[in-house]
């Protein structure tokens, strides 16, 4: 499907699965490269990385956790700058390799506020694996340490990504198309 229709918006396909899955491929390569031996845990971030979680750690073949940790600060299509702790932390991280699993770092705030929040419980290592990155977006400098791809600064939908909470349920994923009209110049 080349265009798809999330509640009032249009969304063009931008990135296919098969290249979604070759990078995830490749990223969860270098996880194991880098992790083999130290039982990571992995903290996908709820809602929008539930899908890149599950793909990521059905390809890293080292022995591993998982639980989940969910922060919010979109609405909309808008980052609020605002964090809102949802679901917190449920297992013990002391001394463990932490991977944080998000579906994209676009201001880099939340990820920010949630690495300040995961080192006061004294982990050994944090790591963070974002399927997407916007660089021209990046309001505080964060450590990615591994990254699938970087994007423009463009609204997305797809593969774990919503636009008020629909949309999430594709294979691709989509860039909002911006309405000429409202776009003359």
């Amino acid at each position: 499907m080349e265009k798809l229709q999330v509640k009032d918006k249009t969304f063009a396909i931008s990135i296919p699965e098969a290249e979604i899955q070759k990078q995830v491929r490749r990223v969860a390569a270098e996880i194991v490269r880098d992790l083999e031996g130290k039982h990571p845990l992995f903290l996908p971030v709820l809602n929008g990385a539930f899908i890149f979680a599950a793909d990521l750690l059905r390809e890293v073949n080292i022995p591993c956790e998982v639980s989940f940790i969910k922060l919010a600060s979109y609405q909309g299509t808008q980052s609020t700058g605002e964090i809102r702790e949802v679901i917190g932390l449920q297992a013990d991280i002391t001394g463990r390799h932490i991977v944080i699993v998000e579906d994209i770092i676009d201001s880099g705030l939340t990820m920010a506020h949630m690495l300040e929040t995961l080192q006061a419980h004294n982990p050994a290592s944090i790591s963070v694996c974002a399927l997407l990155v916007k660089p021209g977006a990046l309001k505080v400098e964060i450590p990615i340490h591994y990254k699938c791809m970087e994007i423009p600064n463009d609204f997305i939908v797809g593969y774990g990504l919503d636009y008020d909470g629909d949309g999430r349920n594709t294979r691709d994923i989509y860039t909002l198309v911006k309405d000429p009209e409202l776009f003359s110049e």
